[in-house]
């Protein structure tokens, strides 16, 4: 086993292979002064099982042609299997024509992954989970859940309830709900631009309730902030948010200061930025991604690693 990685987010590479227990490979990665990205793996390869360690998190279009390039590099060189261990999968919200002349670029994302010569992929809460089929190769879709729940099992929540701030997070919300022994309950809200979202109701109870709201990704804290809003006015004490994926914003910074959002708690999919005064708690999902790395090579099932009750110790 080989495991490399590009400047997307190396330290979490690291403690990958401290968690599996092998070095990080040796591999060049860097650009020319006209932007052109170059890699050189700098160890033999031939014939081993090379997993490729990059979250394709902003600058986006530079980390994913980053990892389309060492992919390409890897096959050159003989590897056996390539896989590419993408725990935040970019473009995945453009998972459907939803309107006229609009690409379908999750799809896209996919096949140009397939034709630089990937053998399977494995990442972490995507958007919508049909994104996987998008694949016509073998697809391991691991669950951040675990994590959160039992950091959130340690905070010993007083009448909780847990919400999803859109009802596309409805089954998320639920499967925290059942693991926490929590109320369920819903927003609903309507996008009013990319970066704008009004909350227009509340389906459930929440009054004297400290709230979780669970999701699957925040960029500008909008759906989060204005589901909070209405949360507090529907009499909820206390607002935590869970997030696998925190892409923030210096908008999404903002927002969260002044919002009644008292927490966020996410995962280092992605590198987490300080929160400038703002509490953001980041969990850590190497250990996580080095058991579904370790069954990957040893050919080993790795749905076991989505039943909480199974990964408590992750």
């Amino acid at each position: 086993m080989k495991i490399f990685c590009g400047s997307a987010h190396r330290q979490l590479a690291q403690r990958i292979c401290a968690s599996v227990g092998v070095p990080l490979g040796d591999a060049t990665v860097d650009s020319f002064p006209d932007g052109e990205t170059f890699v050189k793996i700098n160890e033999n390869i031939r014939g081993r099982d090379v997993f490729l360690v990059q979250p394709t998190c902003p600058p986006t279009n530079q980390n994913l042609m980053e990892l389309l390039i060492m992919v390409d590099a890897a096959k050159r060189a003989s590897a056996a299997r390539i896989t590419a261990v993408i725990p935040f999968f970019g473009y995945a919200r453009q998972d459907r024509k939803d309107q006229p002349r609009v690409p379908i670029t999750a799809k896209l994302v996919a096949n140009l992954l397939t034709a630089a010569g990937v053998d399977r992929v494995l990442t972490m809460d995507l958007h919508a989970q049909q994104v996987a089929g998008f694949f016509d190769i073998p697809v391991d879709h691991l669950y951040a859940a675990p994590v959160l729940i039992r950091y959130l099992r340690e905070k010993r929540f007083n009448n909780p309830a847990v919400v999803s701030p859109d009802v596309g997070g409805l089954k998320m919300a639920d499967a925290y709900s059942q693991a926490l022994g929590a109320s369920l309950a819903i927003v609903a809200k309507r996008r009013k631009s990319a970066t704008e979202i009004e909350a227009l109701n509340v389906i459930g109870d929440v009054e004297g309730r400290e709230v979780i709201m669970v999701d699957d990704l925040t960029e500008t804290a909008g759906t989060l902030c204005s589901a909070a809003k209405i949360l507090h006015e529907r009499g909820a004490t206390r607002i935590i948010a869970g997030v696998s994926h925190a892409v923030l914003s210096d908008l999404a910074i903002e927002r969260l200061k002044k919002s009644h959002v008292s927490e966020l708690i996410t995962t280092n999919s992605v590198p987490v930025r300080s929160g400038d005064g703002f509490p953001i708690t980041t969990l850590c999902i190497a250990e996580l991604l080095g058991h579904a790395i370790l069954r990957i090579h040893d050919d080993e099932s790795v749905s076991s690693l989505f039943k909480i009750s199974e990964t408590e110790k992750v």
